[in-house]
């Protein structure tokens, strides 16, 4: 009985609640709708400020690239030639990912200084004047006017000359504009990830003020990347191609050298009792035989590791470009005045209700 007593208690406890806090919400409601004048006036304040935010805000344009990897070592397609290379002393390899390449690794590899800067000091023809990217960068963010008007600059201006052979003669405060640039690129204006985690396609968007900026930049640092992938991943059969190569060139030369020496030598020799002098002639026809043997296995060697070469050649495919008129983005004047009037007007009423609040308390 005392059991029944006390559920019964705690659920007219709970009903009591729940109607004060249902009597609270009418009280503060029929409060906020007697002032609707003042929480409209702020939501037409806000509404302008919003407005006014969407007209004078630069609109923004996005150039993405989406591309897919596909990393040629993993082809199993070698692994036939493995045997026959074997035996002629060449090894093929494995073919593994090179560390920096593989897995989600190529996502932060985009961001890198290294490939942003490759990037920016790649040329770029902005009217008919060829000049580097760092540099149409800084016209077009309004970095050089800043720098004019700054008195600690003193007036020094900096340009970049394209061309990265010419990285490692900036000075040190154009090291710090560079650092500047890529830290604002990197952090602001770049985006490299996959739009599905189950599917191999990379996404890289750059969002800039600038329509042709975005769409320039974003086609250039996907270019420098993959150029560097793609030499990093056949150094090694790139190396190995340009040695057997030359060895296969000078075999060669000697060979040909000899065939002249051998039939020198038969001309000369037509006396047949003198058969001493024929032994010159053996002579040159054995080394002739034995370069022969060793160039036909120079060759084979060298076929093989441009197969290698080949195999393990990256294949990147550019699924979708930046194509002009690009993607707009930023927040447009309709929108931009609905979220003003919604902020002003909800403030509006939350300071309302403190006061209100801070007056029963005082009272």
């Amino acid at each position: 009985m005392a059991i029944q007593n006390e559920q019964s208690g705690s659920n007219a406890r709970e009903e009591v609640s729940l109607k004060q806090l249902i009597l609270k919400i009418s009280v503060w409601y029929r409060y906020l709708l007697g002032k609707w004048l003042i929480i409209g006036i702020i939501a037409l304040l806000g509404a302008a400020l919003g407005f006014l935010y969407g007209m004078f805000e630069k609109p923004k344009y996005a150039g993405e690239l989406t591309f897919v990897l596909e990393d040629g070592s993993k082809s199993g397609g070698l692994s036939s030639y493995a045997g026959i290379a074997s035996q002629l002393g060449v090894n093929l390899g494995g073919g593994g990912s090179v560390g920096v390449f593989s897995s989600d690794n190529i996502l932060e590899f985009l961001k890198t200084r290294l490939m942003v800067e490759k990037a920016l000091l790649s040329p770029v023809d902005v009217n008919g004047k060829v000049i580097s990217l760092a540099d149409f960068y800084i016209d077009i963010s309004g970095m050089r006017e800043k720098w004019k008007k700054d008195p600690k600059n003193q007036g020094k201006d900096y340009h970049f000359p394209p061309g990265n052979d010419q990285r490692a003669k900036f000075s040190r405060e154009e090291d710090s504009v560079l650092a500047s640039i890529y830290s604002q690129i990197v952090n602001k204006e770049l985006s490299v990830n996959k739009p599905d985690k189950k599917t191999s396609f990379i996404s890289v968007k750059t969002t800039s003020t600038n329509e042709f900026f975005a769409q320039i930049f974003t086609e250039r640092l996907v270019k420098v990347a993959t150029d560097f992938y793609i030499a990093t991943k056949t150094q090694r059969s790139t190396n190995s191609v340009n040695i057997l190569q030359a060895k296969a060139d000078s075999i060669l030369k000697l060979m040909n050298e000899k065939t002249y020496s051998a039939a020198i030598n038969r001309d000369l020799n037509q006396n047949p009792v003198r058969q001493i002098a024929t032994v010159n002639s053996e002579l040159v026809t054995r080394d002739k035989t034995v370069l022969q043997t060793i160039y036909a296995t120079v060759v084979q060697n060298l076929e093989l590791s441009k197969m290698s070469m080949a195999q393990e050649m990256p294949i990147i495919q550019i699924v979708d470009r930046p194509i002009m008129p690009l993607k707009r983005e930023g927040v447009r004047k309709l929108t931009a005045t609905i979220i003003g009037a919604f902020i002003a007007g909800f403030l509006a009423a939350i300071f309302l209700i403190i006061r209100k609040m801070i007056k029963e308390v005082m009272a």
